[in-house]
């Protein structure tokens, strides 16, 4: 297990979770974290930094947010092979006396998975946990309900049906520590083989976790409406993965009609689904909130998946299922064996916390400001020439620049990095090689709006001579 050697600066800049999340990071980068290494468990850093466990965990869901640390169930936190992503980091020319090779840390990233965690609702989430642990509850150390607290469940049933307008009662809700494990979950309810159907580009993430769950997984095709429904029934796909809310990384909203072209599909043949996954839909900028695709399903064929990982912070690690009625059989018979990972004591913070109104006025002050940084890139890229089209900019937190046929992608990110600057290719989030004009994602959620205007300032200088 990796041993850390940091010394935090209470008294610094950078809050100590930036401290713990960049000096892992860098030690990632340059090697000296192995691949497959597993990180001290949250509890044990924090004893050893002298932080709380919180401060820990958001700097560890950043670094899986990332790509660096990947989170594996009940078992911890591992160092991810980096060599196969993108590199941040171009090496500098060393000195002539220089006894190693340093290397250049980007000033600015427009991460897509990033997340706002200076907003992050300290004072109400404090004073919860005092509630909850003060009061001597034996009851919330026990093994709780696997399905999760009934408590948190009708707060979160309450919450999809005003919200995003889905149908469900809380019998048929699935609480759990994340979406890697609800799908290892909803693998061993479906049982059987199973081919899933996505859409490229697509979460590469959640196509990796299909594979390794076993599933048969095939690539359809998008328009500019979303998943193209005739390639899916050509594919002899059994479950669809949609993100019609706001897909990611294309930021398409699916239009009513092809929403009920989906159900149609879903309905024509027993066994088929439709996996919703509805990761941001508390983001939106233009128009009214677009109801999710559940809610009009009459022949319960749609598996909705939510998590408040972007709505609140990662380190929350609470996710959840909406199931079909016969799914919801499944698991009373198959899924009640698979204990509720989430802690009641945290589930309990996270009801409270819904159930007194703090969750929406958050997600009220978030929307504030997220609404106020997509503003400003929007109006801060006018100076980058050669961008063709804006993609995405109507919800979610990242927006994409597609340029003219004569940039390059490859040129576009080395231009990026070499004024320090992290931007992301679209062809990363491809599954099969596709023919795309020249694009690149640019997410504003964990950048301040100074580091925005100075950030796509460099930008342009860089790409202008490109």
């Amino acid at each position: 297990m990796y041993e850390i050697a940091l010394h935090l600066d209470v008294h610094g800049e950078k809050t100590l979770y930036e401290q713990i999340y960049e000096y892992l990071k860098d030690e990632i980068q340059r090697g000296a974290v192995r691949h497959g290494e597993r990180l001290p468990s949250t509890r044990m850093m924090a004893s050893r930094l002298e932080v709380s466990r919180t401060t820990v965990q958001l700097a560890y869901e950043q670094l899986v947010s990332e790509g660096y640390v990947e989170n594996v169930p009940c078992r911890g936190y591992y160092v991810c092979q980096v060599g196969e992503l993108y590199q941040l980091d171009t090496p500098v020319p060393e000195k002539a006396d220089s006894g190693r090779q340093e290397r250049k840390m980007y000033k600015y990233d427009f991460s897509p998975n990033g997340v706002d965690l200076k907003h992050f609702p300290y004072p109400a989430w404090r004073k919860l946990n005092r509630e909850v642990l003060q009061d001597d509850q034996k009851e919330l150390l026990r093994l709780g309900d696997a399905q999760g607290e009934e408590g948190l469940r009708n707060a979160i049933g309450s919450y999809l049906h005003q919200a995003r307008g889905v149908q469900v009662h809380p019998s048929r809700i699935v609480v759990g520590a994340g979406n890697d494990y609800l799908l290892m979950l909803l693998r061993s309810l479906l049982g059987g083989e199973y081919r899933i159907a996505m859409e490229s580009p697509t979460y590469r993430h959640a196509y990796r976790v299909f594979q390794s769950l076993g599933f048969d997984c095939c690539t359809v095709s998008m328009d500019r409406h979303g998943m193209n429904v005739q390639e899916l029934w050509e594919s002899g796909a059994d479950i669809a993965y949609v993100m019609p809310s706001h897909q990611f990384p294309l930021g398409t909203v699916m239009p009513i009609r092809r929403r009920q072209e989906l159900l149609r599909w879903a309905a024509a043949e027993p066994g088929r689904y439709i996996l919703e996954d509805d990761y941001d839909s508390e983001f939106r900028y233009v128009g009214k909130p677009i109801p999710a695709l559940q809610g009009i399903d009459r022949n319960h064929r749609v598996i909705y998946m939510g998590t408040f990982s972007k709505s609140i912070a990662p380190a929350i690690r609470i996710s959840y299922l909406v199931l079909p009625p016969e799914l919801s059989e499944r698991y009373e018979s198959i899924g009640r064996s698979f204990s509720c990972t989430v802690s009641r004591t945290d589930q309990k913070m996270l009801q409270l916390f819904m159930e007194r109104g703090y969750f929406e006025r958050h997600l009220n002050r978030m929307r504030a400001v997220y609404k106020g940084r997509h503003d400003i890139l929007l109006s801060e890229i006018r100076q980058i020439g050669g961008v063709r089209k804006v993609l995405g900019e109507r919800a979610g937190v990242h927006i994409l620049l597609q340029f003219s046929a004569d940039r390059s992608e490859k040129k576009l990110v080395e231009g990026a990095a070499g004024a320090g600057v992290r931007v992301y290719p679209l062809s990363e989030y491809c599954i099969d090689r596709q023919e795309h004009p020249p694009t690149v994602l640019l997410g504003y959620a964990g950048m301040e709006e100074n580091g925005i205007r100075e950030a796509v300032r460099l930008l342009a200088e860089a790409w202008n001579g490109i």
